[in-house]
């Protein structure tokens, strides 16, 4: 691979990584602005798990107004829940659709995100390192000729 190729190689590996990380510090800000959504004008109420999932959970709970909800992003925290548990939720009384499982906050997308970002360069940065050091090689014998 000439220099060229390859620094351009090295900088993609770094733009990549770097969006990465960048997604990841916006998946837990979004979470953290959900909290604050559903803190700000909290109601609670207890809820059947329809359907459990690591990443997605579907739930039905009733508002005191007797409306049933069916948030159909599922509820934010959702691990460790089984098909056919009641739980205690929070949503917002606002906009019902935003519902979290009660005790759980936005600290639990704190390890993997942080993780995410860990991996990515872990594997990101010898790989940049490796292409700059075989960079430089290609360039200095061209230049000491």
């Amino acid at each position: 691979m000439n220099p060229r190729v390859t620094g351009r190689v090295r900088r993609g590996i770094a733009v990549t990584a770097a969006g990465i990380s960048i997604l990841a510090v916006l998946l837990v800000v979004a979470a953290w602005r959900n909290d604050r959504t559903i803190q700000s004008d909290m109601g609670v109420a207890t809820a059947e798990v329809l359907s459990a999932g690591s990443l997605r959970s579907a739930i039905s709970f009733v508002t005191p107004d007797g409306v049933t909800h069916n948030p159909e992003l599922g509820v934010l925290y959702p691990t460790r829940l089984t098909a056919g548990q009641r739980i205690d939720v929070e949503y917002a009384r606002a906009d019902p659709d935003l519902v979290r499982v009660s005790g759980r906050d936005a600290s639990v997308a704190v390890i993997p995100a942080g993780s995410l970002i860990v991996v990515t360069w872990l594997i990101a940065g010898p790989l940049i390192w490796y292409l700059r050091r075989r960079e430089d090689a290609a360039v200095s014998p061209a230049m000491s000729s």
